[in-house]
């Protein structure tokens, strides 16, 4: 069994831009996201985040709010935190955008800004630099009945040492009827830890049983939805 505490949570999501300890609702409804600017994520002047494609802000801001609701978005020396991250369609919508700037004069205006985004774990390297993260970091291209599944890496980057503390999650713009589907467009991260030095700040114990189910406490989750609300009835 592999287990460790969740101690931070944040989201981007139709319903709204939220954390946990703010009391901020959590649900994912079908609908347009909400506009993220760097005044919802960083208090000081950030020129970068204006010139990041549309899928690298919405992870980054998936994991700048988990980050600060565990109180671990100020640092001094480099940490040995991992990034797990999830996908359906990743940076697809960046890539047919670049693709269009490439068609015109046979790709004299291929757009050098757009290129450097057509990576789908870009956002992870710019949360790296921005947060002083140097663990493991990747991003997995999973199923859209999978959206768990990033937490599973997590858990097992904890377990066999490879870092101290994980922030996991999933990013997912909406891009057709095929992806993103039963709401799940948007990113949501959490911060996991294998040790919670003060009891309050953790929301439970989160894990995965020798089955394959997970579990927070003693509820078994198998989406994000449950998750979120099983950790809110521990609060």
């Amino acid at each position: 069994m592999m287990q460790s505490h969740i101690i931070g949570i944040g989201w981007v999501t139709a319903a709204g831009i939220g954390q946990g300890r703010r009391g901020d609702v959590f649900a994912m409804p079908q609908g347009p996201l909400p506009a993220v600017s760097r005044k919802d994520l960083f208090a000081d002047p950030y020129p970068r985040f204006g010139r990041l494609d549309d899928f690298s802000q919405l992870g980054l801001a998936g994991i700048a709010l988990a980050l600060a609701d565990a109180g671990l978005d100020h640092w001094e020396e480099k940490r040995n935190v991992g990034l797990f991250a999830g996908t359906v369609g990743g940076c697809l919508a960046t890539d047919m955008d670049y693709y269009d700037s490439v068609l015109p004069q046979g790709g004299a205006l291929a757009s050098p800004n757009l290129f450097a985004y057509t990576l789908s774990n870009t956002f992870l390297g710019e949360a790296a630099i921005r947060f002083g993260l140097v663990g493991p970091s990747f991003v997995a291209n999973l199923n859209d009945g999978n959206r768990l599944g990033c937490l599973q890496l997590a858990l097992e980057s904890l377990h066999w040492g490879e870092c101290d503390i994980a922030l996991a999650g999933f990013c997912e713009l909406s891009l057709d009827k095929h992806l993103a589907q039963n709401g799940h467009h948007g990113t949501v991260f959490l911060v996991l830890s294998k040790e919670s030095a003060d009891s309050s700040q953790s929301y439970g114990v989160f894990g995965l049983d020798e089955k394959g189910t997970f579990f927070l406490d003693q509820h078994i989750v198998s989406d994000w939805s449950q998750l979120v609300a099983a950790f809110k009835r521990n609060s």
